[in-house]
């Protein structure tokens, strides 16, 4: 198993955005285990568990372990590909999954106390940055290369990424991302103060 893996492919993204592959991918990551124990761990059949298995397969993110013999049968063990998957959108992502995926973020900020409202085509646009910014300095050859670093942490990677889009962009590209960066930190506090003045002009008519 690798410990970082760099998912492109938007047949992956399809398939984590069911909850039920998502626990599956939890428990491959911990250990190997078999359907059975997978479907006895989740409470489903392991007729399900199996359609989720073959999916997952297909898109790369599970993958066959070890076999053992037992009596006169072979039991198969399944583990993930990685112990951590970095999304990264790209061209191929669905933009319906892209915009879920950003409007429960946004939602999930209130959480921390940053309640936002956003409509669709705000979500749209934020998402439509997101991919840019992705794209900006990407070189396959380069994420490759750092997913495939050994005895170098998950987070680490992560500024080994940083560092070496910043290191490799042009002065074009730097000058775009920082245009992107600033559009995307104007739209989200915009969000922010949507409450407050809505708050204030209630308030306002109040003591009118």
């Amino acid at each position: 198993m690798k410990a970082f893996k760099v998912i492109r492919k938007p047949e992956a993204f399809q398939l984590l955005a069911d909850e039920t592959r998502r626990r599956i991918v939890y428990l491959l990551r911990a250990k190997e285990m078999t359907v059975s124990q997978i479907a006895a761990e989740l409470s489903l059949t392991p007729q399900a568990i199996y359609h989720h298995i073959r999916k997952m397969r297909d898109a790369d993110l599970v993958e066959v372990g070890r076999e053992e013999r037992v009596d006169h049968f072979i039991e198969t063990y399944y583990r993930a590909t990685a112990e951590i998957f970095h999304m990264a959108w790209g061209e191929g992502t669905s933009q319906a999954f892209a915009e879920q995926k950003t409007a429960d973020g946004l939602k999930a900020l209130s959480k921390i106390g940053l309640s936002v409202q956003a409509s669709p085509e705000v979500v749209s646009r934020l998402v439509t940055l997101t991919k840019r910014l992705e794209q900006i300095g990407e070189k396959e050859e380069l994420s490759e290369a750092i997913a495939g670093l050994e005895d170098v942490d998950f987070l680490t990677k992560q500024d080994v990424s940083h560092f070496a889009k910043l290191l490799t962009m042009s002065d074009e590209d730097f000058a775009e991302y920082l245009r992107l960066v600033r559009e995307e930190r104007e739209i989200l506090r915009s969000l922010l103060e949507k409450p407050a003045k809505a708050k204030a002009a209630v308030v306002a008519r109040g003591g009118a």
